[in-house]
């Protein structure tokens, strides 16, 4: 099993341990020649289900002609629309009796996508989830509260599992209840929290209607994921938590967390790419993007017993780099997510994610981190024009009855989102804690446009 030769000091700024030595600085060309080996026999394995199958046989696809990487373009693409066709295990690749756990992701239209695992496949998970959590700072000493759901969710089990295989204290406290949250840790001062980053905001405001100031909290640092993060809002997290902040990235149909996470050196996620082959392709036309430039996300999963999928469209951007990482570590690292293809809006001809609303706001002194989006198109159908209202929750010394001092923040706030997205918005200054809370993924869109697509929520 692999074991971190964990440093004592528990600051992450420190932390240099590596969990899996071999896997994780294994040099490129036997990385490579690994991948090559697993790809071939997942198209060996993968053959056997329907959808793959008559693709095989159309395109005269086989292990033997599968003789370099580049050759994984001949492999055919597979998307959440094919998973819900063939509903609920038509990629099953073991039979039914050999599935250890069930999970499902029903991302934005509450239809559930159920994916399995066998028990390899959940030791694999566990390692994996390992391997980003030593990166981060993670120790056997510590104790760590786990504000993630548990259920069908994948966060809360995969990273209970992580931790566990780390050897460190797990507080199972589950999402929501803020309140209790707090209480447990106080009482029970774990030295690290995971969640999403938008709850972990919400921990720090519940900190301070209580009168506890967020950064007298026993948690040194957090590996937050679930949904995506600007850098700015990193940097609100450590300020008003006192904290390192950590980001990783998986997702539900892959394997769940796990896919990638930062090491010490935050530049960038280290893909665990012994398992996962990692493409960043143009969204329209399905060719690779130039290297470090933004891209959809396509997965394969090489090495998943129960459903591994091929090239799996995740339509999530982000940017991949290639160059050295400081901390040892070979293999390739993507950039945080800035959005979902699906989820991009386009409001009067301007592509716009909500990451750069967020991005703009923590830009201006006297924001908060809690906002919602909101797109009309008032008029006659045909001859009305989009209309984009942010209504940003502002810290409470910052309202004022002098209307020119609110009116100069609102025309900041606006002056900031033109310059980073691009386009005017009306922008709306609401009380703080007036905006909903969410403890799972932050809804941040309400669009009442009745596009033929349908609204828009990441």
């Amino acid at each position: 099993m692999p074991t971190a030769e964990c440093m004592q000091d528990s600051s992450p700024a420190s932390h240099t341990a590596i969990w899996d030595t071999e896997a994780e600085t294994l040099p490129t060309p036997q990385r490579q020649a690994l991948q090559l080996e697993r790809l071939q026999a997942l198209v060996a394995r993968i053959g056997q289900v329907p959808f793959y199958r008559s693709h095989f046989l159309r395109h005269d696809i086989s292990p033997a002609r599968i003789r370099t990487l580049d050759d994984l373009h001949r492999l055919p693409f597979t998307t959440k629309e094919d998973l819900r066709r063939h509903h609920p295990f038509g990629f099953l690749t073991v039979p039914r009796s050999d599935v250890a756990r069930i999970h499902g992701s029903s991302g934005t239209t509450g239809t559930p996508t159920f994916v399995a695992y066998t028990k390899k496949d959940l030791t694999l998970w566990a390692d994996l989830c390992a391997r980003f959590l030593v990166a981060g700072g993670l120790q056997p000493q510590h104790t760590v509260q786990v504000a993630f759901g548990y259920g069908l969710f994948t966060g809360g089990f995969g990273l209970h599992y992580g931790i566990e295989r780390v050897g460190a204290a797990i507080i199972p406290a589950a999402a929501g209840n803020t309140r209790r949250q707090l209480t447990i840790m106080r009482e029970l001062n774990p030295e690290v929290l995971i969640c999403t980053p938008s709850y972990a905001l919400t921990i720090a405001d519940g900190a301070r209607e209580l009168g506890i100031d967020p950064r007298s909290l026993p948690i040194r640092f957090g590996h937050f994921g679930g949904e995506p993060w600007t850098e700015d809002l990193r940097l609100e997290i450590e300020q008003q938590l006192d904290i390192q902040a950590f980001n990783n990235y998986g997702l539900s149909e892959v394997i769940g967390p796990g896919v990638s996470g930062e090491c010490s050196e935050r530049t960038g996620m280290h893909i665990q790419d012994d398992h996962f082959l990692v493409e960043c392709l143009d969204s329209e036309t399905l060719e690779p993007v130039p290297e470090g430039e933004p891209g959809e996300l396509v997965i394969t999963s090489l090495t998943r017993e129960a459903m591994p999928l091929l090239r799996y469209r995740t339509r999530d951007i982000a940017r991949l780099y290639r160059d050295p990482c400081p901390c040892g570590r070979t293999s390739l690292r993507m950039s945080r997510v800035t959005g979902r293809s699906d989820d991009m809006l386009i409001i009067r001809g301007v592509n716009l994610f909500p990451s750069q609303i967020e991005e703009a706001l923590l830009r201006v002194e006297g924001t908060t981190a809690h906002y919602l989006i909101e797109v009309d198109r008032p008029g006659t159908p045909g001859r009305s024009m989009d209309e984009l209202t942010v209504k940003v929750e502002i810290h409470r010394e910052m309202f004022s009855d002098r209307m020119d001092r609110m009116q100069a923040l609102r025309e900041r706030i606006g002056s900031e989102i033109h310059a980073i997205a691009g386009i005017r918005a009306r922008v709306e200054l609401v009380e703080p804690r007036s905006l909903e809370r969410f403890v799972g993924k932050a809804k941040r869109v309400i669009d009442r446009r009745n596009l033929n697509d349908g609204p828009k929520a990441p």
